[in-house]
Parts: structure tokens; C-alpha cells; sequence
């Protein structure tokens, strides 16, 4: 199974699916191939299984029916694997993560995000569907930082993907339900560890937001993912998180927001490949404003006049892909 994973891997796959009964499939520029032509059985998923889960995971397995964690192969590729249960057998979708944590140049992140690492506070929010490479940004964006400046970088992420090494800066790596049970425990914990960035694999519920704002506005840089489409969207969902005090919260934001990136990736003009489409918002007096007196409709023309500031519509971006020869449209 081990070399149906580094197959996959050196095919340029970002997924892997293994279900009993059918052939492995894999997850290439967007779309789901056949790997393999041999069909997987109820006994070799279940040698899978116990292969890669310690006593207590199998234990949670057994008891769940579903566990998540990140598994490092022999060529050092991480993987980040979710078991689950279908129709009483084992099931499996598999990440593969880059061993090298890829410089954000490589990704072709514009310089607008590149920037987001300039700032000594406030809260920066990586957003997009799932798959659309979220994970990986903020990678490239905590090794940008560790790499240019001395500071104390604290993740929190379900499961721990890229590995980053000590090097100008110290990061500490912690993971849900091994090192600490939740996101909103591990991130309440973090304003205790005296950190200068706090990076957040998910802003999931309410108390991780509410506690993320919190750390934001007392002077740490909080660098964070959400699903959403675009700016405004992001802006509502995190005001969504508290109904009932929204104009508290939309004061808060106004004051500690400090940009959004919303991403999607896109099949390139080749066909064979995948290029990221980026909404950029910085935050300005104007759009500050905007937020703190509710009028979060009115964020996209001011994003498409922003040009100075770094920011740009999706749309637009995707048109600037097409001019460049590198998206078909």
C-alpha cells in the first residue's frame, strides 16, 4: 500500500482514496484517476489499518469508526490520513504532503499575501474550499517568517502537516488531540507561552474565533484558515459566530483584521497542472469603516478599486491568469 502511496506521489497526485472493493484512486489536477488496476480487499485495508495506528488510535477507531492523524513514509513524505468505516470495512483518504515546505515564490503566492508576514499583529485569514491548498500557504508563510526573523511561532494544527525546523525563529508544534484537546484549548493556552505568531489550522467554533480576536487585539499576529469563497463572505462568517453581539464583534474585527486571501485552485492552461486564483483584501481606513458600521456588501467594489493596496478581486485575477497564457477561459 506503502508504494501505491509513493507511486501517487511521484504522479503528481494530491490525494489518495482506498475503499474496499474498488480500484485505488488518486486525486490529479482536480480529478479522480485510476491508480492502480487491482481492487482492494476487506484484508489488506484492515493490514493497512493496523500498520499505521498505535494501540490507543486503534482503540478510538474502533470505538469512532473514524480517526485523523499525519503519518511520516520512509522517503520522509508526510501523508495526512483519515480512516473511516463504510459498509463495516476500513476506508482511507490520503493527503500527500511535499517533504520540502515550499517557498512562497514557488507557490506563486502574489506579493500582497507575501506580505501578510510584515505585520507585528492583528489577524490574517487564509481562506477557500477544501483542497484548495490553505494548508500549505500558511506553511509558506510561517517559514518565510522563521526564516527572516526571531521569534517564537506556535501552530495549532489537526494533524501536524509540513515539519518546521528551528531557524532564525523557534516553532513549536502542536497537535489536536495529542498535544492538547482542541483548538480552542491549545489556543487559549497559547497566550501563556509568550508567542509573537500564533498560527491556527482552523477557526472552527466560536471559542477558537472568540479567542483568536482576543490574541489578535493584545498584540500577537494570528494567521488562520476558514471556508469561504471571498472577502465579504469571510468578514460575515466571522461575525456569524456571535449573533448576539455583533456590533461588539464587528468593532473588534474593524481593529484587529489585518487581511484575507481566498483562494482556489484552477486547472492551468495545460491541462496537466494546477495554478491558485487569489480575492486579496488589505485592510484600509475605508474598509476598516465599512466593517465596523455593518456594510460588509460594499467590501467588493472597494476591493476592485484597491489596486494600490495590493487587493483584487477573484474575477479579476482569474482574468490576469488568462492574459498571462496561464488559465484557459
Amino acid at each position: 500500500m506503502f508504494a501505491l502511496l509513493e507511486q501517487a506521489r511521484n504522479m503528481g497526485a494530491s490525494d489518495v482514496h482506498l475503499t474496499v472493493g474498488c480500484r485505488p484512486l488518486m486525486r490529479r489536477c482536480g480529478r479522480l484517476e485510476t491508480l492502480a488496476e487491482e481492487y482492494l480487499t476487506e484484508s489488506s485495508m484492515t493490514d493497512f489499518a493496523a500498520s499505521l495506528l498505535t494501540q490507543s488510535q486503534q482503540e478510538k477507531f474502533r470505538v469512532t469508526g473514524e480517526i485523523d492523524f499525519a503519518h511520516t513514509m520512509a522517503d520522509n513524505t508526510r501523508c495526512r490520513i483519515n480512516l473511516f468505516r463504510q459498509c463495516g470495512n476500513v476506508a482511507a483518504a490520503i493527503r500527500l504532503i511535499a517533504a520540502k515546505i515550499p517557498q512562497c515564490e514557488e507557490l506563486g503566492l502574489p506579493q500582497a499575501v507575501c506580505d501578510f508576514t510584515a505585520y507585528s499583529h492583528g489577524l490574517v485569514l487564509i481562506t477557500g474550499p477544501t483542497g484548495s491548498g490553505k494548508s500549505t500557504t500558511l506553511a509558506a508563510l510561517v517559514n518565510k517568517l522563521n526564516e527572516e526573523q526571531s521569534m517564537h511561532i506556535l501552530t495549532l494544527e489537526d494533524p501536524v502537516e509540513y515539519r518546521h525546523l528551528h531557524k532564525k525563529s523557534i516553532v513549536n508544534q502542536r497537535e489536536i488531540g495529542t498535544d492538547t484537546a482542541s483548538f480552542a484549548a491549545g489556543l487559549r493556552s497559547a497566550l501563556r507561552e509568550d508567542p509573537d505568531v500564533i498560527m491556527v489550522g482552523e477557526l472552527r467554533d466560536r471559542e477558537t474565533m472568540a479567542t483568536a480576536l482576543k490574541a489578535a487585539e493584545t498584540g500577537h499576529l494570528v494567521l488562520a484558515t476558514l471556508h469561504t469563497g471571498d472577502a465579504a463572505a469571510t468578514v460575515s462568517r466571522v461575525i456569524d459566530f456571535f449573533p448576539e453581539n455583533q456590533q461588539q464583534v464587528r468593532s473588534q474585527l474593524a481593529e484587529c483584521l489585518q487581511g484575507i486571501a481566498c483562494q482556489e485552485l484552477l486547472t492551468d492552461a495545460s491541462g496537466n497542472g494546477r495554478v491558485a486564483a487569489f480575492e486579496i483584501m488589505t485592510l484600509t481606513p475605508a474598509l476598516r469603516n465599512l466593517i465596523r458600521e455593518g456594510k460588509v456588501h460594499q467590501l467588493a467594489s472597494f476591493i476592485q478599486t484597491g489596486m494600490q493596496h495590493g487587493m483584487i478581486t477573484k474575477n479579476d485575477y482569474i482574468r490576469k491568469l488568462v492574459q498571462e497564457g496561464k488559465l484557459l477561459r
